[in-house]
């Protein structure tokens, strides 16, 4: 049997090229997305040497900065084994095919479309962020940045009983989604203050300094976006110190230590799937591409700011 992937080969520049289908479970490719942010460092090449392993995806080939296989939210269907016929998501690049060990395969539940199971890698990262913030029932939250993983963070917070969640984006037409989601919506020159709990999704100094000036006193500020090589300014300056605000990091490949007893990443990502089963979340599928198309379309996907979750759709045998 033969495979496709696609690899990032040098700044800007795709292509699709023969893989290697290794050991494990077959699995047919129905669904991979896009995840923008990651993946658009990825594409640029700035992922920061010292980071080159932490940012590794589980079946990544090749290495930081090019050429290199990337990739992490993939729905297939199973072609042998014990899972045979069952639709699955794997942490696995943009490949037609692929085989992975069994333990790296987690079954979709039965209600879950496959179509909206690609946003797995994302709801496993809000879900992490919102332990990480500390958020509770009848908490003020603000979530700075409308993308996928900040608008998932602001759907589970706004699932907290009695808890008051602002979505908050530069972009006016992010105020629709945050409706579909439970969320209010304000711009960066209307965000709430005194918030309990802020989560940081932007990537940006600007953002960042927003983030800030929602906090109350004693709040919490989570730094959830990747924001790759360089440095970002800080405004600690003003009333950081004086309100005696905690910023804190959140990534995914750690889970909280508090629940490290009791709780392992598959787990999560089962959890994770299952808080999928909402068709409200369809809203963040912002388009759709096929997979032989994607060479093509990749990097606008990447740099338009109205690119949400991109689905790529793939052929699979009859």
């Amino acid at each position: 049997m033969t495979a496709t992937a696609l690899w990032c080969i040098a700044p800007h520049t795709v292509d699709l090229r023969p893989a290697q289908l290794g050991e494990g479970i077959g699995v047919e490719t129905l669904f991979t997305a896009i995840s923008r942010g990651t993946e658009r460092l990825v594409f640029e090449g700035r992922v920061p040497t010292s980071e080159a392993q932490t940012m590794r995806a589980p079946a990544q080939e090749g290495a930081f900065p090019f050429p290199v296989k990337y990739g992490y939210c993939a729905v297939g269907r199973v072609s042998d084994g014990d899972l045979r016929g069952r639709a699955v998501f794997a942490l696995h690049p943009h490949q037609t095919r692929f085989r992975m060990d069994r333990a790296m395969l987690t079954p979709l539940p039965e209600d879950l479309p496959p179509e909206r199971a690609v946003l797995g890698a994302n709801m496993e990262t809000a879900l992490n962020i919102l332990w990480d913030s500390g958020a509770a029932a009848g908490d003020r939250i603000a979530v700075i940045g409308a993308g996928v993983v900040g608008a998932l963070t602001g759907y589970l917070a706004s699932r907290l009983p009695g808890a008051d969640v602002t979505l908050i984006d530069t972009a006016p037409g992010r105020a629709a989604l945050a409706d579909a989601l439970g969320c209010a919506f304000a711009a960066p020159d209307m965000a709430p203050e005194g918030c309990d709990v802020v989560i940081h999704a932007t990537a940006s100094a600007a953002g960042l300094a927003t983030a800030i000036d929602c906090a109350g006193a004693g709040a919490t500020i989570v730094e959830a976006s990747w924001h790759g090589e360089g440095s970002t300014p800080v405004p600690l300056g003003g009333a950081f110190h004086s309100r005696r605000l905690r910023l804190v990091s959140s990534q995914v490949g750690h889970l909280p230590p508090a629940r490290t007893p009791r709780w392992t990443h598959a787990r999560r990502m089962a959890k994770a799937l299952d808080l999928l089963r909402d068709p409200a979340l369809d809203a963040l599928i912002s388009g759709e591409t096929p997979f032989e198309d994607l060479p093509a379309h990749y990097a606008r996907i990447l740099t338009d700011p109205d690119t949400l979750c991109h689905r790529i759709r793939y052929t699979t045998p009859t």
